[in-house]
């Protein structure tokens, strides 16, 4: 009989041990969160998105680098971007262009380097600047003294492009044309390689 207890509250404490550990184990599967759950979490937009565009010319590779702000129904040009202002033609960082081979651009060369992109946009013409510091938070340490090329374009009205897009657009396997589009406004110019 004695036996026959003891096998009794044995049994009785392995059960309650047993019922206890499902009970821990339940409340912690329902406090775990899976990768899964993580990952349909919303992700933040990147209202400006870091992009690029490059285009072999001949053999000339020709890349631009620049941050592509939306137009997000706001008045751009003469708004956000005030006329008559150095503008670093992108969002955050200056934009930059980089060439390995000498470029003719408005009939001055452009040394093979890499160069920050720099606009004065106005009602009439824009002022285009290619400058030696390309390396910049927006124009924060932008000078004219560093501009190796300097000339203007006459802008053309389109369709609203949404985000800010550069193009490089072959011509020959010697000349080409860079244009940059973004709200109503683009602006292109041609260039031609160093022979």
């Amino acid at each position: 009989m004695r036996n026959l207890i003891i096998v009794l509250v044995l049994t009785a404490g392995f059960l309650s041990c047993k019922n206890d550990t499902k009970q821990t184990e339940k409340s912690e599967s329902e406090n775990q969160i899976t990768t899964s759950d993580m990952d349909e979490a919303p992700k933040k937009k990147i209202l400006s998105p870091h992009t690029s565009t490059m285009k072999m010319i001949g053999d000339a590779h020709i890349h631009i680098d620049y941050s592509s702000p939306g137009v997000r129904g706001r008045i751009i040009f003469g708004g956000l971007v005030g006329y008559d202002n150095v503008w670093q033609a992108g969002a955050h960082n200056a934009t930059w262009i980089e060439t390995n081979k000498d470029l003719i651009i408005n009939g001055e060369i452009l040394p093979k380097g890499k160069y920050g992109f720099f606009t004065i946009p106005s009602k009439e013409d824009w002022t285009i600047m290619i400058n030696r510091n390309w390396e910049q938070h927006g124009k924060d340490e932008y000078d004219e003294k560093d501009d190796i090329i300097r000339f203007k374009v006459t802008p053309t009205i389109n369709e609203i492009t949404e985000h800010l897009e550069y193009k490089i657009n072959k011509i020959s396997e010697t000349e080409g044309t860079i244009s940059m589009a973004w709200e109503k406004v683009t602006i292109s110019f041609p260039f031609m390689m160093n022979q």
